[in-house]
């Protein structure tokens, strides 16, 4: 693996560790991120899909074969995302008016998008239709991204991730790409943890949905690159954010078209869904970003580096 210079250079920001509304914040973790990210050079290769099989979805076992490509080294984050809305105007899937659904209540009329929300007796929902909430706002509007430039950008939808690709002169990654560079030449990974127990990933420590003990340092999305990276020098490809490939769900009980997402998150727990394994994998409408959904690039065409 090599790495070149990331297009365009982040701009240098800490992370916030105050609590916002909505459980937007971090606890504790001293963490400025990565503010200039790079690309690294995977050699394309063989892997086993399928093999670390836990959920139906994830099988059956199959040999796939990728040639090289260049894949940042984290995901895409606020900075980055801010200098292509500037560059563009671009308004994201969540900023604008929704599809006027028969029979929808009336906040789901309105621009924004989901959210998560810890339950109670009252409203058992994990998810809420948020008024507002968008890139910018990603719990809504009581939140904001000030301060947090190098935090992942969340509240994305597939259609706002791939216009932001094309802009950058990339594209999304495939499930194959996303998968045999997450591995980074291990046949199977365990839960993030070293040998003393400590969370190696930012993911759900706790009983979800109920308390995040936080002892990854974090109870929402952490800034990019604040965990060691794999083998291939790539960071969070374990949890912090779910991310989009441009692989299709196939036939998925869903209102629209849906695509993969790969990676867990933050809100992804032992005892729900350990999704945070490169093998696993979720299905997402295209249209509904989320606070727990982001992304990274590939870039195929650029050439292998020089040795």
């Amino acid at each position: 693996m090599q790495r070149r210079a990331f297009l365009p250079i982040l701009l240098l920001a800490g992370c916030s560790a105050a609590e916002e509304e909505n459980g937007d914040f971090a606890s504790g973790a001293l963490c400025e991120g990565i503010a200039e990210a790079q690309m690294i050079w995977v050699e394309g290769g063989s892997f086993v899909m399928g093999d670390d099989l836990l959920y139906p979805e994830e099988g059956p076992p199959r040999t796939v074969s990728v040639d090289g490509f260049w894949i940042s080294q984290t995901e895409v984050t606020n900075a980055q995302f801010a200098e292509f809305v500037s560059a563009t105007g671009y308004v994201t899937t969540a900023e604008r008016e929704p599809p006027q659904i028969e029979g929808a209540p009336p906040e789901m009329r309105q621009p924004g998008s989901a959210t998560f929300r810890v339950p109670t007796p009252g409203n058992p929902n994990w998810w809420a239709w948020t008024v507002g909430a968008h890139w910018r706002m990603p719990n809504g509007p009581a939140s904001s991204i000030e301060g947090r430039a190098n935090d992942p950008v969340v509240q994305i939808s597939y259609d706002d991730a791939l216009a932001y690709a094309e802009w950058a002169g990339m594209s999304l990654p495939s499930e194959e790409q996303w998968e045999y560079a997450a591995r980074a030449g291990s046949d199977s990974l365990p839960e993030p943890k070293d040998s003393s127990g400590a969370p190696q990933a930012n993911y759900y420590q706790g009983v979800f949905p109920a308390k995040d003990l936080g002892e990854d340092g974090y109870t929402s999305r952490s800034p990019a690159g604040c965990f060691e990276p794999n083998a291939f020098g790539l960071h969070d490809m374990i949890g912090n954010v779910w991310e989009w490939t441009t692989s299709s769900a196939g036939r998925v009980d869903a209102p629209g078209p849906v695509n993969v997402i790969k990676g867990g998150s933050f809100l992804c727990a032992a005892n729900y869904c350990a999704r945070y394994r490169p093998a696993a994998r979720q299905f997402q409408e295209r249209d509904l970003g989320t606070d727990h959904i982001g992304f990274r690039l590939v870039d195929t065409q650029g050439d292998p580096p020089s040795n």
